[in-house]
């Protein structure tokens, strides 16, 4: 009898459970209102794809073509993204989640461009400047999460180690940016005659236990998948829309 040997998640893995979870997250704010389950569990979807960011840096084989990839399906979705969250076709109040991580695959291209020169100081000055940059230039351009989406794909670069004072950083950088920084909505729970504060935006903590059950594996691969992948935020997001109008 074989007996059943768990090796992990493998990174196919993680871009479907994040994609199931963001269309989550988009039902409940568009067609489903009222079944806060859906946002709820949906908080989980941005902590995935930020790590899936910092994780695909390491992999990648080609920086610049990882950069322009993100650079054209960010103009590719912004239509779609300003469709469902202004009802306009031109929203320049809030701009979609892939310019949140073009801004943090930019920072940490040009981190890692000055490790080059060995020079510590020059690191960490560039480290400090880019982390600062990063949450004033997601705030101001009103990128999705704003600048706290930005440092949560660097948090995942900066703890990428599979150790265990990482998996600390982690969570305790999590908990700061979701918790006191994004953190806004509460709901209020009763347990034995006690009342409980939970923060709506605390749920994306979970997304912690998938991802460090991340394996380091592909898993399944193809260049059709990876375009999918991309290609699935703006076609959501349109086909949403367009159900949403007509329900309306």
């Amino acid at each position: 009898m074989q007996h059943f040997k768990f090796r992990g998640i493998s990174s196919f893995t993680l871009h479907i459970l994040a994609m199931t979870l963001m269309l989550c997250d988009h039902l409940w704010a568009t067609l489903f209102p009222a079944q806060e389950w859906l946002t709820c569990i949906g908080r989980m979807a941005f902590p995935i794809f930020a790590f899936m960011i910092a994780e695909g840096y390491s992999h990648t084989s080609n920086v610049r073509n990882y950069i322009f990839r993100l650079f054209a399906f960010a103009i590719i979705s912004e239509v779609p993204f300003n469709l469902i969250y202004g009802s306009s076709v031109i929203f320049p109040f809030h701009q979609n989640v892939l310019w949140t991580f073009l801004i943090a695959l930019l920072s940490i291209n040009l981190i890692e461009k000055t490790k080059t020169a060995k020079k510590r100081w020059l690191t960490c000055l560039v480290v400090i400047a880019t982390v600062l940059a990063d949450f004033l230039l997601g705030t101001i351009a009103m990128v999705d999460y704003f600048g706290a989406g930005v440092l949560t794909v660097l948090v995942f670069y900066f703890f990428r180690e599979r150790k265990w004072w990482c998996f600390v950083g982690q969570l305790i950088c999590l908990a700061i940016i979701n918790l006191n920084i994004l953190g806004g909505y509460y709901y209020s729970i009763s347990i034995a005659g006690y009342e409980f504060s939970v923060v709506q935006q605390g749920f994306a903590l979970l997304a912690l236990i998938p991802i460090w059950l991340y394996s380091g594996h592909q898993g399944y691969h193809s260049k059709p998948f990876k375009y999918f992948c991309y290609a699935f935020y703006p076609l959501h997001l349109l086909i949403i829309f367009l159900i949403w109008q007509c329900v309306s």
